[in-house]
């Protein structure tokens, strides 16, 4: 009985650790984002960003779409774009989607990796950088080989939604708060029980091979896989929980956070983007390959870097 109620004392300790770290992050940056888009800053954002869309085959006109998805989240970038009236080939579907999937709702992402330790200039330069890098060499390789120019088929439409009143807008906010709370408190009882059977240790074995390529430690594993399914909010709260514990060292903590940068929320935002035509193959496999290359990569510089020049450009060990 005393280790019962050890083990749902120490989560339930854990669940409000990791929930107020979130939350700490979330709420200012909400804010700021919702005075931010009261005062046309996505409309300037995409001012900036439509000449960069003829380098990746879109209309000038997605510079909005994808201004809105960096700015706030992926369903308020489909919605602009289906308001928009734009008719896109399954290619250019499939394009417009990878930047989407690699580079959104930057603002909290990015503060939640900084809160991990990590840049957030790398953060920022990854996430940007590696969209269009991406978007190019799947423009590039749909136009050499004449694949997917045929009209993507739209299979949601969004319905009209009449302007928010401000409280409208704050209660939307609290219940999304809730509902994060209730996924980390059922996310954190799924890994301790996967701890307790001795799964967990079953997964990292499993997992080692191409974690070892990607300089990601065991420790990091379960947080790491949370987040490629999940999306980074929710692995970056769990990795910053362990880091403060001082279980995962920081430079397995800012390989995990790039990898998670580029691959997370690998279920739940591939339907959202599969939704306006794209092709599944290149937004789900594409997508998980490049992010793999590209943090294996990064690994590989990293080994050829002292900690010093590390805690000075790239990441710094998190406090507890």
């Amino acid at each position: 009985m005393d280790k019962v109620k050890r083990f749902f004392s120490q989560l339930f300790a854990e669940i409000i650790d990791v929930t107020w770290t979130l939350y700490k992050v979330m709420v200012p940056i909400i804010i700021v984002i919702k005075v931010v888009e009261e005062f046309g800053g996505i409309d300037i954002l995409s001012q900036w960003l439509s000449p960069l869309m003829g380098i990746v085959g879109l209309p000038d006109e997605m510079g909005l779409v994808w201004a809105t998805t960096l700015l706030t989240n992926i369903y308020a970038g489909l919605l602009v774009f289906m308001n928009s009236g734009v008719e896109l080939t399954v290619a250019q579907a499939s394009v417009l989607g990878s930047l989407m999937l690699i580079a959104h709702s930057l603002p909290i992402e990015a503060a939640i990796a900084k809160r991990a330790g990590v840049s957030m200039t790398v953060t920022l330069l990854l996430r940007l950088g590696g969209g269009l890098l991406f978007a190019w060499i799947l423009h590039q390789t749909y136009q050499l080989g004449g694949m997917l120019d045929h009209q993507a088929q739209i299979i949601w439409s969004p319905e009209v939604v009449e302007q928010q009143s401000y409280f409208e807008w704050a209660w939307t906010q609290v219940e999304n708060l809730i509902a994060i709370f209730v996924v980390i408190s059922v996310l954190l009882f799924s890994l301790k029980l996967l701890k307790v059977l001795g799964i967990e240790r079953l997964m990292a074995i499993a997992l080692r091979p191409i974690l070892k390529i990607l300089g990601i430690s065991r420790e990091a594993t379960n947080m790491t896989i949370v987040g490629i399914t999940l999306g980074l909010s929710f692995g970056g709260g769990l990795l910053i929980n362990e880091a403060k514990r001082g279980h995962i060292p920081a430079r397995d903590v800012f390989t995990a956070i790039m990898l998670l940068n580029l691959v997370h929320s690998m279920i739940e935002d591939t339907i959202l983007i599969m939704l306006i035509g794209a092709d599944f193959t290149s937004i789900f496999w594409g997508r998980l390959i490049f992010g793999l290359l590209i943090v294996a990569t990064l690994s590989r510089l990293l080994r050829g870097m002292t900690e010093e020049t590390c805690h000075k450009y790239l990441y710094r060990p998190v406090k507890s």
